[in-house]
């Protein structure tokens, strides 16, 4: 069974960083590509980054390249998200999810498994 544990959320101030941990279980990871995905209040699902490991590319959306890094520990099965100069528009829950880099508008149906999700809330 696919397993997918996210942590590392919380509040934090404008301008601060905070590092996403996704725990990984009940497959391949080493791999298998996967993403983060977010969702703010009120809106749709957005997607924010992949990591394709087993080849070393990464992909990041417009509004987080440059701020956000997205990596994996295969030895802990672990993909992590180093979000830096964090913003209000931020906010939202972040998703760890199997699979790579969707096509258009992001559906739940693009990714094998989720996890849970953790509250990233961006505010002074």
């Amino acid at each position: 069974e696919v397993q997918l544990v996210e942590s590392g959320g919380g509040l934090v101030q404008p301008g601060g960083s905070l590092r996403l941990s996704c725990a990984a279980s009940g497959f391949t990871f080493s791999s298998s590509a996967m993403s983060w995905v977010r969702q703010a209040p009120g809106k749709g699902l957005e997607w924010v980054s992949s990591i394709y490991s087993y080849i070393s590319n990464t992909y990041y959306a417009d509004s987080v390249k440059g701020r956000f890094t997205i990596s994996t520990d295969n030895a802990k099965n672990t993909l992590y998200l180093q979000m830096n100069s964090l913003k209000s528009e931020d906010t939202a829950v972040y998703y760890c999810a199997k699979g790579g880099r969707p096509l258009g508008v992001v559906d739940r149906d693009d990714f094998g498994s989720w996890g849970q999700g953790t509250q990233v809330t961006v505010s002074s």
